[in-house]
């Protein structure tokens, strides 16, 4: 989050992963039940999917038709082969797009799915931009990091500070929300697992490996420390800050 590593090195680095964000699948099955069912006609778009985790949670826990886009062309012809290995292909369509520039036809989703990515055109941003894209009564989930404690330690704070300055706190990602035309379903944060199991710790074991590979280079070397320290920040100040999931109805 917040780098300005070469895209090619950031993408080396985090290649392999289970996730390329904190989450679990039971985190999204939770998230999930808060919405209504998803027979054979609803549709799903999941905005960042990555290698498709989440994409395939969703897939394989409704009937609907889930598309998934990415802009980095490797993760979706990675999580095309993993439907296929599921046998989830018939259902799932898996894009290469940038979410900036979505280009569906207005109220072509009954929910709109994003974990971790939304930070990216800011938290009311996407909102408002996925609002022509569902259909009446359509809901969105997403998890964003937002601050737990009122005042963490100052190093935490500005870790933050430098990485993600727009995070605020679960009511100011509420507020967003009804600023932008939403109404709150319901809110839980993810388990200090999902940080580790299928993020931080694989994580980990490919960053000891990049640095040895990259040994004497600046930009690889500053991208690994970057990585280093976020890491690092959770492991000192994980009560501060949390990935929390949001479930919001239009």
């Amino acid at each position: 989050m917040g780098t300005d590593a070469p895209g090619a090195l950031f993408f080396e680095l985090f290649d392999g992963l289970p996730r390329q964000g904190p989450g679990d699948s039971a985190s999204t099955l939770r998230a999930l039940a808060l919405l209504p069912t998803l027979g054979p006609g609803a549709r799903v778009l999941d905005v960042g999917c990555g290698t498709g985790a989440a994409t395939l949670t969703l897939a394989a826990h409704t009937f609907a038709r889930v598309t998934a886009l990415d802009r980095h062309a490797p993760f979706v012809t990675k999580l095309r082969q993993r439907a296929r290995a599921a046998a989830l292909g018939a259902r799932l369509d898996a894009v290469v797009a940038d979410m900036a520039q979505l280009g569906f036809r207005p109220e072509s989703f009954d929910a709109v799915w994003c974990e971790g990515a939304a930070y990216v055109l800011g938290i009311e941003p996407a909102l408002r931009s996925w609002r022509e894209l569902l259909r009446p009564g359509g809901h969105v989930a997403l998890t964003d990091a937002c601050r737990l404690v009122a005042d963490p330690p100052p190093e935490s704070a500005a870790f933050w500070q430098t990485e993600y300055p727009a995070m605020t706190d679960v009511a100011g990602v509420l507020a967003a929300a009804a600023r932008a035309g939403y109404s709150p379903v319901g809110h839980f944060t993810l388990p200090d697992s999902a940080w580790w199991t299928d993020y931080y710790d694989p994580l980990g074991r490919n960053l000891a490996a990049f640095t040895v590979r990259h040994a004497g280079e600046p930009e690889a070397l500053d991208l690994a420390a970057s990585v280093a320290r976020e890491i690092d920040e959770r492991r000192r100040h994980a009560g501060c800050y949390g990935y929390v999931f949001f479930v919001l109805r239009l």
